[in-house]
């Protein structure tokens, strides 16, 4: 099965905050719905995460974060790409939980439902709190370089296998590269054997 986990804030969504903007003023960014899609196409499972501490912080509430969640699953459908699951920390910083990034229990989450080993699964993200998380359970951690992406690797102490990326199309098209070279290796193996022979 192949598998890739997005951060939902300012990859997908057009604003990190719910309660600044409202149900109403929560937007995609068609192009990386696009890139979703080329996902799927690609038989990819597709998975969103995103820290969420208004919930605890009661900015706004799980009826107002169930809204805009659906609204993200009504905006892929609609533009022929499929979220396999959201998965959400809804704690603040000083609750000390296992889920919110970077402490990678909710990456551990994702590998639970979907039986995976999370070794080497892209995760894309445009904070350092995603790519630690990443890192932390062996996936290969993508900065995407949006506005907050750009702040992020300018800060630096990025995890060292962290891949740089302008948008979710270059990340779409490294892992259809990384695919083919695993092919093509797969098949010169092969040939050499079958010469051996």
């Amino acid at each position: 099965m192949k598998l890739i986990v997005i951060d939902r804030d300012c990859v997908i969504s057009q604003h990190a905050d719910n309660h600044e903007h409202g149900i109403s003023g929560w937007q995609t960014h068609s192009d990386a719905i696009a890139a979703i899609a080329k996902l799927n196409q690609s038989a990819y499972h597709v998975v969103v995460t995103s820290n969420q501490p208004g919930i605890a912080k009661e900015q706004f509430d799980m009826k107002e974060l169930n809204a805009v969640h659906n609204k993200l699953h009504r905006t892929a459908q609609a533009l022929g790409a499929h979220i396999d699951a959201i998965f959400f920390c809804p704690h603040a910083a000083q609750d000390d939980c296992d889920c919110r990034q970077p402490k990678p229990g909710m990456l551990q989450a994702i590998g639970k439902r979907f039986d995976i080993s999370l070794k080497y699964v892209a995760v894309v993200g445009d904070t350092l709190p995603v790519l630690q998380a990443a890192f932390a359970v062996g996936s290969v951690p993508y900065l995407l370089l949006s506005d907050t992406g750009q702040r992020t690797r300018e800060k630096g102490g990025l995890p060292p296998s962290t891949i740089v990326m302008q948008d979710l199309h270059a990340v779409v098209e490294s892992l259809h590269q990384r695919e083919q070279l695993a092919a093509e290796t797969v098949e010169a193996a092969r040939h050499a054997l079958h010469k051996k022979k």
